[in-house]
């Protein structure tokens, strides 16, 4: 592990890819909506252990027209409600419904949902942490002092664009071995 477990304020998931599985072209409807395996148990698992939980996430397709916020808002609802039936809890869902050439602060890699969390919900972010799976999801935390986690199986060249922050951004398969190595070291820690 990269850092120290008991220090985390809070740990911000970005939803697509990590927490459900990505359609390839936007999550348009309840009927798209899947999570990912072990997803669901993981954030529960975090939630167990007392770490407040955040979604920060970019819905480009709310902008291009194929959804709507109320048909987003019904997935945020569905996707609650199977991690709140599992013991989990979301203190909070975060999104950017604009495109890239928008040019707002809230679309990663840009930092303003990650701003808009510690802000409205008094997360101190050099103490937080951030499990994503894009390199977007990496440069927004990044530029505003949060850890970073990489989940999935996207081929990013850390070294490239972090250069010797690189090594302190761990990589997993997915949230459920992310958290499985998170819970083992907080065990440590704790005994």
């Amino acid at each position: 592990m990269k850092f120290d477990p008991t220090e985390l304020s809070a740990i911000i998931l970005d939803r697509d890819g990590v927490i459900n599985v990505e359609t390839g072209y936007y999550v348009k409807s309840i009927a798209e909506w899947r999570f990912l395996p072990g997803s669901v148990e993981a954030i529960a698992r975090l939630s167990k252990a007392g770490y407040p939980l955040f979604i920060a996430t970019n819905q480009a397709g709310i902008a291009k027209g194929l959804y709507d916020e109320k048909i987003l808002n019904d997935i945020h609802r569905l996707m609650i409600k199977g991690i709140e039936e599992k013991g989990g809890k979301i203190a909070a869902v975060h999104y950017c419904p604009h495109q890239d050439q928008d040019d707002c602060d809230c679309r990663k890699p840009k930092s303003g949902l990650l701003t808009q969390i510690a802000q409205q919900h008094h997360v101190d972010l050099s103490r937080a942490l951030m499990v994503g799976d894009s390199l977007r999801d990496l440069q927004a935390a990044v530029s505003v002092g949060t850890k970073a986690v990489l989940v999935g199986s996207k081929q990013i060249n850390l070294e490239q664009h972090f250069g010797d922050l690189a090594n302190q951004i761990p990589r997993y398969k997915n949230l459920a071995g992310f958290v499985e190595d998170l819970l083992d070291e907080y065990s440590k820690e704790t005994e």
